[in-house]
């Protein structure tokens, strides 16, 4: 079953295309990262799924749940926007009470102190909201959005600001919600927690799908064109090299992207004759790469999208 279904929707604001002609489907029980550059869509499509927007009129559809969008999103999806916002004079617990009620939930009492508990949040149940740092209401936030065990959750950037221990606790949490049955959907800038933690992984650049598929299938479209060399005693320019389409720098680390076709063996040679080398690894590109290369300054239009309808289906 898929939990979200979208035929080919646009959506439209004061004559800017946001999102043109989306079509994708995210399956129950998986985690479905979306990515894309600032301004790509992410948002408005997430929007478009929680019934906040609606597509332009007559542009396709959206099924959420086995249902056709309309009205207000019932209480089976839980939301975290990326504009926070809580009510800041409330105690923490009061405003988990307010947001499991308007949630329909009678038996709260359990799941807050679960929640409070896994979050490292027990000594702040009775602190009012405005009280707490910045990550600490952003995992409040994140509890209200998910107290009611719904079937989908959907985070807009749920890691953004956070330091890495609270990074990891709600990293956890996520992982919780979907081994209790819950279907994820979360936006992020973070290529590495995308990475790691997607089943699939959506990519939006100027309203238009380009990236869709697992992992794996995304990668294999790119091929093994990447080469990620140390060597620690050269500190001169390597994208002078034959064959090197382009070096990205990491300081300690080099990756190279080579023309298709060329021989590893050959590029090795040649970076021996440079100094030593302790790492030398030849791979599929990474994610942060593909992304730069579909929205980074070379890329100079939209690419077509990864013929890859059918991996949601395998």
């Amino acid at each position: 079953m898929n939990v979200v279904e979208i035929d080919h929707i646009t959506k439209t604001f004061s004559g800017h295309r946001a999102v043109d002609g989306l079509s994708l489907t995210v399956p129950e029980g998986s985690i479905y990262g979306f990515i894309g550059p600032n301004g790509s869509g992410k948002s408005t499509t997430l929007r478009m799924i929680m019934r906040i927007y609606y597509p332009d009129t007559g542009s396709g559809k959206i099924l959420v749940l086995g249902q056709h969008v309309h009205g207000a999103a019932n209480d089976r999806i839980g939301y975290l926007p990326e504009e926070r916002g809580l009510y800041k004079k409330m105690k923490v617990r009061d405003a988990l009470r307010f947001y499991a009620e308007i949630q329909g939930m009678r038996d709260y009492k359990s799941a807050i102190r679960h929640w409070l508990e896994r979050m490292e949040l027990s000594d702040w149940a009775d602190k009012k909201i405005e009280t707490l740092s910045k990550g600490m209401a952003q995992k409040i936030q994140f509890i209200s959005a998910v107290i009611a065990k719904p079937s989908l959750v959907i985070l807009d950037e749920p890691f953004s600001g956070l330091d890495p221990v609270n990074m990891d606790v709600l990293r956890e949490a996520v992982l919780e919600l979907r081994r209790e049955g819950s279907t994820i959907i979360f936006s992020t800038h973070d290529m590495g927690v995308a990475e790691k933690m997607c089943d699939y992984i959506f990519m939006i650049f100027k309203g238009k799908k380009v990236l869709d598929g697992t992992l794996d299938t995304l990668k294999d479209e790119y091929g093994q064109d990447t080469i990620r060399v140390i060597l620690p005693d050269h500190n001169g320019n390597l994208s002078d090299m034959e064959h090197v389409e382009k070096v990205t720098d990491f300081g300690r680390t080099q990756e190279l992207r080579i023309v298709p076709g060329t021989d590893s063996q050959q590029i090795l040679a040649a970076l021996m004759q440079r100094g030593r080398i302790t790492h030398f690894e030849l791979t599929r590109p990474s994610l942060h790469d593909i992304f730069v290369r579909i929205a980074g300054p070379e890329a100079q239009q939209v690419q077509p999208p990864v013929a890859l309808e059918e991996v949601h289906h395998a």
